[in-house]
């Protein structure tokens, strides 16, 4: 019998932790290029594949972005340089009215989809459709409304909330935790492949 450890969590009825097996988490994110028939074509591939989630992503160009070309707002090089973020997250971005398409097709397979939210009405909509966790962008841990808002103590229990350590400190990553009382796993970014317990 696996022993129980502190660190424990659960995503909808799986236990996850450092005494679990690993969770795969199939990620939906842009890949749908605008076409719900590939998002929900890409669900049913990663619940052949035997991913253990599916995640996706929350917002929309006005609720991550401002619609403005100037400096900061416009990409330099790459790919997409001379794009602006506001177009380019206008193309790349999930729909919400989606998002009751893309869960339903996930529990169809039984497979729980989750999401990462970027203000509240993305939270809101997604409490609406009773997703099981939360994953905090680590560019958003510093968030403290959106952290409470995902905090307990709401109307329905609250769904885990998950976050990767990618780019903030130490520091930052305590901050929101403190004042909104709200346990948040943290989980590195890329993993190291000593840490993957497969």
């Amino acid at each position: 019998m696996t022993q129980p450890s502190p660190h424990d969590f659960r995503i909808a009825d799986r236990l996850v932790g450092p005494n679990h097996p690993p969770l795969i988490i199939a990620e939906v994110s842009a890949n749908h290029l605008g076409s719900i028939d590939r998002a929900l074509e890409t669900i049913d591939a990663a619940a052949a594949c035997g991913a253990d989630a599916i995640k996706i992503q929350s917002y929309t160009a006005d609720t991550i972005t401002l619609d403005h070309d100037g400096p900061g707002f416009t990409i330099q090089g790459g790919l997409w340089d001379g794009r602006s973020l506001y177009e380019l997250y206008q193309e790349v971005h999930t729909p919400f009215e989606w998002h009751p398409a893309l869960f339903e097709r996930a529990a169809r397979h039984g497979v729980p989809l989750f999401s990462t939210p970027f203000d509240h009405t993305a939270v809101d909509l997604l409490e609406s459709l009773d997703a099981p966790a939360y994953k905090i962008a680590s560019f958003e841990i510093t968030d403290l409304p959106l952290i409470a808002r995902v905090a307990p103590g709401r109307t329905k229990p609250c769904p885990h909330a998950v976050t990767s350590l990618e780019f903030p400190c130490q520091a930052e990553i305590l901050q929101p935790i403190e004042p909104c009382h709200i346990r948040v796993e943290t989980l590195l970014f890329p993993t190291h492949h000593v840490d993957y317990v497969l």
